[in-house]
C-alpha cells in the first residue's frame, strides 16, 4: 500500500506543505511537532546597520511592531516563502537567496553590506561572523500531536524540515520500520539517526524539493509492496 505523508512542521507552513502535497496527488496528515509563538524583544537602535536579514518566514510573521523601524532597510532572506512573508509584513527592498544563511551572508557581502542585523528564532544556527548581530523575535514550543496516536499501523513518509524536528520525531515515532524519512538537509537526515525503512535528502533546502523526495519514496514503496 502506498504510504501517506506525515507533515511535522509548524503552522502555517504545515498547511502550505499540505496544499502542495494535495496538488501532487499525495495523501498527507498534518501533525506539527511545534507551535510558533512571538517573544518580547527590544530592538537595537536602527542606526549602524547596513541591512537586515531573515532566514525564516516566522521572523516576519512574529516580529510584530518591533520591525517597524527596519522596514526601510534592505532585507536579505532565504527562500521565496520568507520573502513573501516579509513583503506582507511591509518590507519593500527584499533580496532573496536560495540556499542558507552562510550563502545569504556571502551574497550581502558581495553587495557591499557591512553590518547586518539578523532576526531569528530562539532555536537557530548562528553563523560565525563578527559583523552580524542577532535578535530573537520568536520561539517554537514543543507539542505532542494527538494525530500520532492513531498512526501505529500506518505506512508513512515523514517530512522533516529541520534537525530539531528530526531529533524530536525520532523520540515519538511509533514504528521506524513503517516510516521513511524525507529530510530537507543532510543535517536533518543525520539528526533523524537510523532504523527507518528508508531515508533520503532533498537536493535543495526547499519545500518543493522535499516534496519531490517524499513523492519518490512513496512511489518506490508502492512499487515494492
Amino acid at each position: 500500500m502506498t504510504p501517506r505523508l506525515l507533515i511535522l512542521r509548524p503552522q502555517p507552513g504545515a498547511g502550505a506543505t499540505a496544499a502542495r502535497a494535495a496538488a501532487l496527488g499525495l495523501d498527507a496528515i498534518v501533525a506539527p511537532l511545534f507551535a510558533i509563538e512571538p517573544v518580547a524583544w527590544a530592538p537595537p537602535g536602527a542606526g549602524g546597520y547596513d541591512a537586515v536579514m531573515m532566514t525564516s518566514a516566522n521572523a516576519a510573521r512574529m516580529g510584530g511592531e518591533g520591525l517597524d523601524a527596519w522596514r526601510g532597510h534592505r532585507l536579505y532572506v532565504v527562500g521565496e516563502a520568507t520573502a513573501a512573508a516579509a513583503r506582507t509584513a511591509g518590507f519593500g527592498d527584499v533580496v532573496v537567496g536560495a540556499t542558507d544563511a552562510a550563502a545569504l551572508i556571502a551574497q550581502a557581502r558581495a553587495d557591499g553590506v557591512g553590518r547586518l542585523l539578523h532576526f531569528v528564532g530562539a532555536d537557530h544556527v548562528a553563523v560565525d561572523d563578527a559583523d552580524i548581530d542577532r535578535v530573537i523575535v520568536y520561539t517554537s514550543v514543543d507539542r505532542v500531536p494527538p494525530e500520532l496516536g492513531d498512526l501505529a499501523d500506518e505506512n508513512l513518509v515523514a517530512l522533516v524540515h529541520s534537525a530539531r524536528a528530526a531529533r524530536r520525531f525520532a523520540t515519538l515515532a511509533p514504528d521506524r520500520s513503517r516510516i521513511a524519512i524525507a529530510a530537507i538537509s543532510a543535517a536533518s537526515a543525520a539528526a533523524a539517526s537510523d532504523g527507518w525503512r528508508a531515508l533520503d535528502v532533498a537536493d535543495r533546502p526547499t519545500d518543493g524539493a522535499l516534496l519531490a523526495v517524499a513523492a519518490r519514496l512513496c512511489d518506490e514503496w508502492g512499487q515494492n509492496d
